[in-house]
């Protein structure tokens, strides 16, 4: 359910109201009984549970990079390996189809 932020015409007190989207919005300040405005403001967002961080997605027995002094061969990436290999296709001379 959103967090609704108000604040009173009247005497300026500001107040939050968690309620449904289908909830009528407050029209009554609790401190002065004045007239409330709905504020806008950024969404409170808690991101909960695992996967929200780096090291989450780890592979097991994979070692964290220990920065620029590591090699291609060390880092052992699909992508890098490809690359090696299709490098490699390229500079052997073709062999002659026979039909």
């Amino acid at each position: 359910m959103p967090i609704y932020e108000y604040q009173c015409k009247r005497c300026h007190h500001r107040f939050e109201r968690i309620q449904k989207f289908s909830d009528p919005h407050i029209k009554k300040c609790p401190e002065c009984g004045g007239p409330v405005e709905q504020l806008l403001s950024p969404p409170a967002v808690q991101f909960k549970g695992s996967g929200w961080y780096v090291t989450d997605y780890a592979k097991k027995g994979a070692k964290p990079s220990t920065g620029e002094s590591s090699s291609a061969s060390e880092s052992g990436t699909k992508a890098e390996s490809e690359i090696k290999k299709d490098e490699k296709a390229k500079s052997e001379p073709k062999k002659a189809e026979k039909k």
